[in-house]
């Protein structure tokens, strides 16, 4: 057994951080861009852009914020699977979702919610959709092509509410099918939105969460699906002046599951928190991509993803990108992840990127450690009389801890801290 270590990178107003003794630094990418073309939504949204393909100088499409972005799905070319964003997913186990027409049924959506949120279902010609992001990769294009209407949720402006509002995403069949849901808070508004993904199901999903002046916003996303299912979901998130966003990712179900969070400021002086945690068995592809783009000044932002894995060919991915444009001077970024392998037979891929074009910022660093169980941490246990198997579930159950209490809302989090018990009894069978 081997001690989880880290690897980190800082940059301080222009001057990286001196080597961390017993870390090992990661390179960094100071690629200049070429401004993104901007045009109307075909379907409305006066924020949206049709079409955008930059590029980094020197390298095509070299900087993560050169990638297509398109509402179109016939602008993607067909994957291969050697592309940068698609190398460490299975495309096989996609259930078609990249090629296949999504005329299957959607999971069906029942929402708790207050009195004083709004629940709609609208068309695809509503003005709020497309306000907070395009398409930035064929899976989610191929949804976008195929909805036929979507959920919209809002919390009116200035208003707090009090209980959080809960959405049921049940799945019934395997027939591939898209999905549509929008999450806006408007000006001043403060809540919590639960996305419970269930049943069986063959998806892929577009979230567009929008955060007007002001808002505050907690999103959590639980993956609880049955086994076989196959899940690609697209949240993009943007975040107007002043506004502080919590998204929180939590997979444990599905076959294959493939999560791509985006967060944009839209404004200065935001703050976004992205928050995640995983658990994969055996056979499991558990896939989450961040990306954190601070395009205004004075914003803030803090990613932490935290992974567990056991069981043969349990598979977990997490890429972390982070880009500082040149006009977002006085940024505080930071980004991490952590996996704990359980077993043998599993792998982990863990990959933080921090592009930056700018020096003048308070700070920006990334850190990634993948290792088994710390000896000396279970030595301390069983020191004390407890037995090696009842120390090494109180290390996990500590370790995921974290990102559990994030959450902030007692009957979620005590829902997942019972669901990750039953993750570690089902690898004592």
């Amino acid at each position: 057994m081997t001690e989880m270590t880290d690897t980190k990178s800082t940059q301080n107003n222009g001057i990286g951080a001196p080597a961390i003794p017993g870390l090992t630094e990661e390179g960094e990418s100071l690629t200049p861009l070429e401004p993104a073309e901007q045009t109307l939504s075909p379907l409305g949204g006066a924020a949206a852009k049709s079409h955008s393909h930059g590029g980094g100088y020197g390298v095509p499409d070299s900087s993560r914020a050169g990638r297509l972005t398109s509402y179109r799905l016939e602008d993607f070319p067909a994957i291969k699977g050697t592309e940068e964003e698609w190398r460490f997913t299975p495309l096989k186990r996609l259930g078609g979702l990249h090629t296949a027409a999504l005329d299957g049924a959607a999971p069906a959506v029942a929402v708790e919610a207050p009195e004083l949120a709004r629940v709609e279902t609208v068309g695809r010609d509503d003005r709020r959709i497309g306000s907070a992001g395009i398409p930035e990769d064929r899976v989610s294009a191929n949804a976008w092509s195929h909805f036929a209407e979507a959920t919209v949720l809002t919390v009116p402006a200035g208003v707090t509410l009090d209980e959080r509002i809960l959405v049921t995403l049940t799945g019934a069949g395997t027939a591939a099918a898209a999905q549509h849901l929008v999450i806006v808070a408007e000006h001043g508004a403060r809540g919590v939105v639960v996305l419970n993904h269930v049943g069986e199901a063959v998806v892929s999903e577009n979230v567009e969460i929008v955060l007007e002046d002001g808002a505050d916003l907690t999103v959590v996303s639980l993956q609880e699906w049955a086994d076989t299912s196959i899940h690609a979901s697209s949240q993009q998130v943007k975040i107007g002046r002043d506004a502080h966003l919590k998204h929180i990712a939590v997979t444990l179900g599905g076959s294959l599951v493939r999560m791509t969070p985006t967060a944009r400021f839209a404004a200065p002086g935001g703050e976004a928190e992205l928050y995640g945690l995983y658990f994969a068995d055996a056979g499991q592809h558990l896939e989450h991509r961040t990306y954190v783009d601070h395009a205004q000044p004075n914003c803030v932002s803090n990613v932490l993803y935290k992974g567990a894995l056991q069981g043969k060919d349990a598979r977990t991915v997490w890429i972390g990108d982070v880009l500082i444009q040149k006009q977002a001077e006085g940024t505080d970024s930071y980004e991490k992840n952590q996996n704990l392998v359980l077993t043998d037979g599993c792998r982990a891929d863990s990959v933080p990127n921090l592009e930056i074009e700018t020096g003048l910022i308070e700070g920006a660093g990334h850190a990634s450690a993948t290792g088994r169980f710390d000896d000396e941490h279970l030595f301390y246990l069983m020191a004390r009389g407890i037995p090696e198997d009842v120390a090494r579930r109180l290390v996990v159950r500590g370790f995921l801890n974290e990102i559990i209490q994030k959450i902030g809302v007692p009957a979620i989090e005590e829902h997942l801290t019972e669901a990750v018990e039953r993750e570690l009894d089902a690898g004592d069978n």
